[in-house]
């Protein structure tokens, strides 16, 4: 299917990659390498089991249409300087205005979840915090901690997974992001004793098909609860 575009709500436009035909919606927050090919699977995944999957570019006011991979040191330090460049607040208001496109798209059945990774991980949980989407999925989302104080705005289902080896989310990180949110009602903890980083990215280092199919199993239940 081919990208769609999206109105920022400051001015501009940018892309989005579109697969399905219909059904509850989910929108897939990117990880630092772009639209990429992982990214795109994912969404084609998520069509096959009858959702309207929708992956906006969020690093379009930097350079649109990145889609690199974490095959090369290269890459990986674009990748980092793209994200210490991506400016946050910016993105979460690209991802509120691609909630709103994929509510009006035709066959959407109105509901719309949101699933993060890595920075996207975040960015889900940020989409709990200031969004109205219906539920919130973040694997190993990176610098949760900072964002703490925003937990009590959170009153739709959060699940998150997290890498308890993580080596981008050190364990104190991890204690913060517990100590806030295990006494909210809404919100799921999964911990995955000796995974690292992006333990559920298919072809990636640290790739671990156990644990990345039982942490995609909870979120397909997740899903089917909260949007079916």
């Amino acid at each position: 299917m081919p990208d769609v575009t999206i109105a920022a709500g400051d001015g501009g436009s940018f892309s989005a990659y579109l697969a399905g035909d219909g059904g509850p919606g989910i929108l897939i927050c990117q990880e630092i390498f772009g639209v990429n090919h992982v990214m795109r699977d994912l969404a084609d995944g998520f069509a096959a089991q009858g959702y309207l999957a929708i992956c906006p570019d969020l690093f379009w006011r930097q350079e649109p249409g990145i889609q690199i991979t974490d095959k090369t040191d290269e890459e990986w330090a674009r990748a980092f300087e793209l994200y210490q460049g991506f400016d946050e607040a910016k993105g979460v208001d690209d991802l509120i205005a691609t909630l709103a496109h994929l509510r009006g798209v035709d066959g959407c059945s109105g509901k719309v979840g949101t699933v993060g990774y890595c920075l996207g991980g975040k960015l889900a949980y940020l989409m709990a915090t200031r969004s109205d989407a219906d539920c919130n999925v973040g694997y190993y989302g990176v610098g949760i901690e900072a964002a703490v104080e925003e937990a009590g705005n959170i009153s739709k289902p959060l699940l998150l997974h997290v890498a308890e080896e993580d080596e981008f989310v050190p364990k104190d990180a991890q204690q913060k992001v517990h100590a806030a949110l295990d006494g909210n009602p809404h919100v799921t903890i999964h911990d995955y004793a000796g995974m690292d980083h992006a333990f559920a990215r298919v072809g990636g280092a640290h790739y671990d098909q156990d644990q990345a199919d039982l942490a995609n199993g909870r979120t397909a239940a997740f899903f089917k609860e909260h949007l079916g």
